[in-house]
């Protein structure tokens, strides 16, 4: 199920929070609980007895973890919950890559190639897979006891606002909200979680989704064909598509966790204001970052060691980040291009940067750019392509050319994009998001929430069906 979809606007949210807000504090999780079971099989319905399975192997192997005095024996068993999880996640997202990669040798040198299905990705695996790794580790750390039984660790792991996309939380971060969540449950807060999610939907249905139609048909032109300036359109579509795509379904969660009470962690931060990769990467996918350096780079050594040992860890979690996103070379490369940036940035780019202070952000949106058409792309040579057409004169074709309501949505999504560079920006983010609200504020934030709500609903009603970028994932 799509939060922008119409079964889950017009059917499954409002039914939701009407049993939710009428059911006493007590049943409110098995609420959660149920819709988040519901919310899951309603797309997967296949895959929803592989969470199920696993977050029991994983809540009683914690368990007995926890309560064991033996090392080697705890040690056992946080790599048996590790091999369980990371096994799954292989299996389901690996194998096809893997399989196709052999096969290809094979073929090179003459040999039989491997028989193979090819296997459905479940739907938000790399995400939950994340989340459960969070427990065990925690737990193992000692840094949070295990919660108390199983049904809390499943409401831990499927609270649907986050299940499909993230944000990801950690599990210290977030294990006393299953408790007292209802104690954040009030009526301020179920307004600001309302205009919150209709912020996100106005992203993805009124700017990610025009952006992504004008992204799709440029990057579907063959590049023999593709003009030089329609090449730079169709980046720059795609650059904004994937942001205000995945910030949007971003900001839709945090405004229904919100509304039941529950502080999900912000995801972005304006990052295309960067001025550094380095900034770009405190900003975006904010939880991502955060997990790979407590659960990745710390464990590798982090900057412990010598510079050169820091490098190599800084490329070892890029690589890491590009295959988590997805099974394909151009997300190697993507992971692969942001860590040369990184260290760089290290030896001596960042010194240069900081001389330009705020006009750094040119340097950054561009890198940035770039990488994205080894990530839309997924594969090297078609990218390379692809790039070599942003470089070089070509002609512009007329398979695609703009529109005044694609100018008015670049217009609109470079201004709420970058607006943030200058302080007046920053004071109304500020006002907006996170200060008090008068009465008379509500009234003029209503209204406008209203407006978003009724243009995306009927565009809803007459575009074809358009999922989140990130589902993939």
């Amino acid at each position: 199920m799509v939060f922008s979809s119409i079964v889950f606007l017009f059917y499954f949210m409002p039914l939701f929070f009407l049993v939710y807000f009428l059911v006493d504090r007590r049943l409110k999780n098995w609420v959660i609980l149920a819709g988040s079971i519901v919310f899951y099989a309603w797309g997967a319905p296949q895959f929803i007895f592989v969470i199920l399975a696993t977050t029991v192997a994983d809540f009683y192997i914690v368990r007995m973890m926890d309560a064991s005095r033996t090392d080697w024996l705890r040690k056992l068993l946080l790599s048996l919950s590790l091999s369980i999880n990371l096994g799954l996640l292989f299996y389901f997202k690996y194998s096809n890559f893997f399989v196709q990669n052999l096969n290809h040798v094979l073929q090179q040198i003459g040999m039989k190639q491997v028989g193979w299905t090819s296997l459905v990705l479940p739907i938000g695996i790399s995400f939950y897979t994340f989340e459960t790794l969070t427990y065990v580790v925690d737990v193992y750390r000692k840094v949070h006891k295990p919660l108390r039984n199983f049904w809390d660790y499943q409401l831990y792991i499927i609270l649907f606002p986050k299940l499909i996309a993230g944000p990801i939380i950690r599990f210290h971060d977030f294990a006393d909200q299953i408790y007292d969540h209802t104690e954040h449950e009030n009526a301020e807060n179920r307004l600001r979680g309302l205009y919150r999610f209709f912020i996100g939907l106005g992203k993805k249905i009124l700017i990610a989704n025009v952006m992504g139609a004008a992204a799709d048909t440029v990057f579907n032109i063959p590049h023999q064909e593709l003009g030089t300036a329609t090449a730079w359109w169709g980046a720059l579509s795609y650059t904004f598509q994937i942001y205000f795509d995945f910030s949007g379904y971003s900001d839709m969660a945090i405004g229904l966790g919100l509304m039941m009470g529950f502080r999900i962690p912000e995801n972005f931060n304006n990052p295309y204001t960067a001025t550094s990769i380095t900034d770009f990467w405190r900003r975006w996918h904010i939880t991502l970052g955060s997990w790979m350096r407590n659960y990745l780079y710390i464990p590798l050594g982090g900057n412990r060691g010598s510079k050169w040992r820091t490098y190599i860890n800084l490329w070892i979690v890029f690589l890491a980040s590009g295959l988590w996103h997805g099974a394909a070379w151009g997300y190697v490369a993507w992971g692969a291009y942001h860590g040369f940036f990184l260290v760089m940035e290290r030896l001596f780019l960042g010194k240069w940067l900081a001389k330009l202070g705020k006009a750094s952000f040119i340097y950054s949106f561009f890198v940035v750019l770039i990488g994205w058409v080894f990530f839309r792309i997924e594969h090297i040579r078609p990218s390379l392509a692809y790039l070599g057409r942003l470089f070089s004169w070509h002609k512009s074709s007329e398979a695609w050319l703009p529109t005044t309501e694609y100018y008015t949505i670049f217009a609109v999504a470079c201004l709420f994009s970058f607006f943030t560079i200058a302080n007046w920006g920053q004071r109304i983010q500020q006002r907006f998001f996170y200060a008090p609200y008068p009465v008379r504020r509500h009234y003029l934030v209503a209204t406008l929430m209203l407006v978003i709500c009724l243009l995306s609903a009927s565009r809803i009603a007459t575009s074809s069906f358009n999922p989140f970028i990130y589902f993939r994932f």
